[in-house]
């Protein structure tokens, strides 16, 4: 089962490590992670996409709450969720119908040369993982997802 949380952490060297230590030491994975300083305080925020079953989400949970650096955890929440992801492709073929893809995913061409179009688009997870299906027939190059941002609502 996918879960979620937000941790709020004092903005310090090793503390990500700390917390990253804290799933590898019990074999949780991380299925996303993004992390950032909450402006103008001294704390980051850290989301975190996890898998497990209640009993390894609670475990985790509880372990979070005991690291000194944690400042608050946002577990059970309703969160405002999204990831970006950059494609690039090859201008060199026929591009019929990017634009509406583009349009119905919130996306943008965010670069350009004479050899490839970089696009972005930002929306929650489950439609990048639609967007990245329905891209294959342009025979993507390359491309880099974000990783989830979550906000509590």
């Amino acid at each position: 089962m996918r879960r979620a949380l937000s941790v709020i952490v004092e903005n310090q060297h090793g503390v990500l490590s700390r917390v990253v230590g804290l799933f590898s030491g019990r074999g949780y994975n991380i299925d996303s992670l993004t992390v950032a300083p909450i402006a103008g305080t001294e704390f980051s925020r850290i989301n975190i996409i996890t898998s497990g079953d209640e009993a390894v989400f609670e475990q985790i949970t509880k372990q979070l709450h005991k690291l000194i650096s944690t400042y608050k955890v946002f577990e059970d929440c309703e969160f405002v969720e999204r990831e970006c992801v950059l494609v690039k492709i090859n201008i060199d073929q026929n591009l019929a119908g990017l634009d509406s893809l583009l349009k119905g995913y919130n996306g943008t061409i965010a670069h350009s040369n004479d050899e490839y179009m970089t696009i972005c688009v930002n929306d929650t997870s489950d439609r990048v993982d639609n967007f990245l299906k329905t891209i294959k027939k342009y025979n993507p190059k390359d491309c880099a997802r974000s990783g989830v941002v979550l906000m509590e609502n």
